[in-house]
């Protein structure tokens, strides 16, 4: 993983560097904040750690533009004349922790231990959207809840599309919200079962399993007992199912004991409209434009649709529209199906030619990945074949990307009832 140490003295500079000798952090350290921005411009760091007082720039500037450069990047703000004002602001800018000098190695290396489990299993945002006003949602609600003051491992069975996975996100929001969280297609897991530094890496947080009917036999066995094991136990599981799947014995004893049914789209007609927003906000907000309110011909359309492919089949419809829509107001959607949409990318920051090629590409791939989920229905593996990558990497590079590795389908070959 990728550090960025900031700090203008070069003897505490050296001391910090040498500590990280022969860990997982591959250290970049410089001095000067403007040449901290540069590299950042060429290279994904994960972590930045700065002092908070540098030459011809503070560290909390330095934390707003790297922010900027990297929404995600973790920081750890370093210094001797820290004030309760300056802690704050940090905070507020996003710095995870405050490092007052001086500090002993041990605690700096055991901070960057938790913040390199949040690197790589990051926690969900507690603010996501969650819409709960159907008689259904609210009784699943209540079911959360009432999980949530429990350890016990939560399957959670429903239709492609319904938004199992963002159940499972909304239980560990309540469980431990600042703990990590990952998500693991069961599609991907061999014969060895769940890495063990990977559970060792989610101790105190989440593991949720998505797609267990697709959970290969031989698979299945080391997945119990991993549950059982040294990380495993110190973890919390939760996993998906369809509604006709069936876990094998051993496995069904540890993850059936609580199972919670996500509702369709459909058997939550109240919750439409107000998830409709929410999502055309998130939808225009990747666009760089202001959100269109909906007019009522809009909402009646919304309203009479059969939703077979739920929430996913939403968010492509909205995006779709989004492209095609002009002004203030959203009248009609022009086609419920779900045709190919144009290929259309954000501008990329202003920069380097090399630097915006870089972040041109990577906003195309994940357009590309989402579009091949769609058109696969959900499915990773017919996915990962169509796309000539490996179930893993494919796995990976939605992660990558921020994309939910379960309810990417639209689900149009099933009919509503």
């Amino acid at each position: 993983m990728d550090l960025l140490l900031v700090e203008d003295k070069d003897s505490f500079r050296r001391l910090l560097s040498q500590a990280l000798e022969g860990t997982v952090w591959k250290v970049t350290a410089v001095a000067d904040p403007q040449e901290a921005l540069r590299a950042m411009e060429s290279t994904p760091f994960q972590v930045l750690v700065t002092d908070l007082r540098l030459p011809g720039m503070s560290g909390l500037e330095l934390i707003r533009r790297a922010r900027r450069l990297n929404p995600g990047l973790r920081v750890v703000l370093m210094s001797a004349f820290g004030e309760p004002g300056d802690i704050v602001e940090a905070m507020r800018l996003g710095a995870d922790d405050f490092l007052p000098k001086p500090f002993d190695l041990d605690a700096f290396l055991a901070l960057l231990d938790r913040l390199r489990a949040l690197v790589g299993a990051p926690p969900p945002d507690p603010a996501e959207p969650w819409v709960a006003h159907s008689p259904a949602m609210q009784a699943l609600e209540a079911a959360l809840r009432q999980a949530a003051a429990t350890d016990l491992p939560v399957l959670f069975r429903g239709e492609l599309g319904s938004g199992r996975e963002r159940c499972a996100r909304r239980l560990h929001v309540l469980r431990h919200p600042a703990a990590p969280y990952l998500s693991l297609p069961a599609a991907t897991l061999g014969p060895e079962g769940p890495d063990p530094r990977m559970l060792q890496l989610l101790e105190g947080g989440s593991l949720f399993i998505s797609g267990l009917e697709h959970l290969a036999p031989a698979a299945a066995g080391s997945l119990a007992r991993a549950m059982d094991s040294g990380p495993g136990s110190r973890l919390a599981w939760t996993g998906s199912v369809d509604l006709e799947g069936v876990l094998p014995p051993d496995l069904a004893q540890r993850l059936g004991s609580l199972e919670l049914r996500v509702p369709a789209l459909r058997e939550r007609r109240e919750d439409l409209l107000a998830l409709t927003r929410q999502l055309l906000e998130v939808a225009a907000q990747r666009e760089g434009r202001p959100a269109p309110w909906l007019e009522r011909s809009a909402e009646r359309q919304l309203l009479d649709h059969g939703w077979p492919g739920n929430v996913r089949e939403l968010e492509v419809l909205l995006g779709r529209t989004l492209l095609f829509t002009e002004g203030h107001a959203l009248r009609t959607f022009p086609d419920l199906g779900l045709g190919q949409a144009p290929l259309c990318l954000p501008w990329p920051e202003t920069g380097s030619l090399d630097g915006m090629l870089k972040a041109v590409a990577r906003s195309a791939e994940g357009k590309l990945l989402r579009q091949a989920m769609t058109e696969a229905a959900g499915d990773l593996p017919r996915a990962a074949e169509a796309l000539g990558l490996t179930l893993r990497t494919l796995a990976q590079r939605l992660r990558d990307h921020g994309i939910p590795l379960e309810d990417l389908g639209n689900n149009r070959s099933r009919k509503a009832p």
